[in-house]
């Protein structure tokens, strides 16, 4: 059974799309100015940034009253606001129904991931997954790579890693000699140093790619 690792937050589901609406509300129950979404959505970093590095300068901005309802914020990581697109639920099913194991492989905080796997359903749709703060590696280090593939007992050898992220998924994978399906999001490939085996727009068309892809 081929083994096909998903990344979770802006590949799977639209998390920076949950992000803005989350922040957009907190600013308007705050009274605080519309205008800063862009800034905090900046301060996020695609969630690349620590919460905590987050935190302290919303609470700079802000002031300490606002501290526990940023933390909350933040906390949450709009893990109730995520949803998860037909398309992409009926690729997965499809490249399960192929024979294929499906496991998420994800960097974040272990109760975050989880919710919004929960709550999207996906936990009903692939069969398995791994959050870096759980096993103790990020993306793009190979040990969470390795730690997914023992999640479902199967080898790395001929696996597939799709992403949007150049430098935790696609890397990662290069490093391991993987195939990778970078979804890019409209955006325009710019690294030199690497480069994926294929590049999509959208995470369904990336794995109907590799479902009809041959063996690597």
């Amino acid at each position: 059974m081929p083994l096909l690792m998903l990344d979770l937050d802006n590949t799977l589901v639209d998390r920076d799309a949950a992000v803005a609406d989350a922040v957009a509300e907190f600013l308007a129950a705050h009274e605080l100015p519309p205008a800063d979404l862009a800034w905090i959505v900046d301060l996020d970093a695609n969630g690349y940034a620590p919460s905590a590095d987050v935190a302290a300068a919303m609470v700079r901005r802000y002031g300490a009253a606002l501290a526990a309802p940023v933390e909350a914020l933040l906390d949450n990581g709009a893990a109730d606001r995520v949803a998860l697109l037909d398309p992409t639920r009926e690729a997965l099913a499809r490249a399960h129904a192929d024979g294929w194991s499906c496991v998420i492989v994800t960097n974040g905080e272990t109760p975050q991931q989880e919710a919004k796997i929960r709550n999207t359903g996906l936990d009903r749709l692939v069969q398995g997954w791994v959050v870096s703060e759980a096993v103790g590696h990020k993306k793009p280090e190979p040990e969470i790579f390795r730690a997914a593939a023992a999640t479902v007992g199967l080898p790395l050898d001929g696996a597939w890693v799709v992403g949007d992220s150049a430098h935790a998924d696609i890397a990662g994978a290069h490093a391991l000699g993987l195939g990778s399906v970078w979804v890019s999001n409209g955006r325009t490939w710019s690294e030199e140093s690497f480069r994926p085996t294929h590049v999509t727009v959208g995470v369904h068309t990336a794995i109907d790619h590799v479902v009809g892809a041959p063996s690597r």
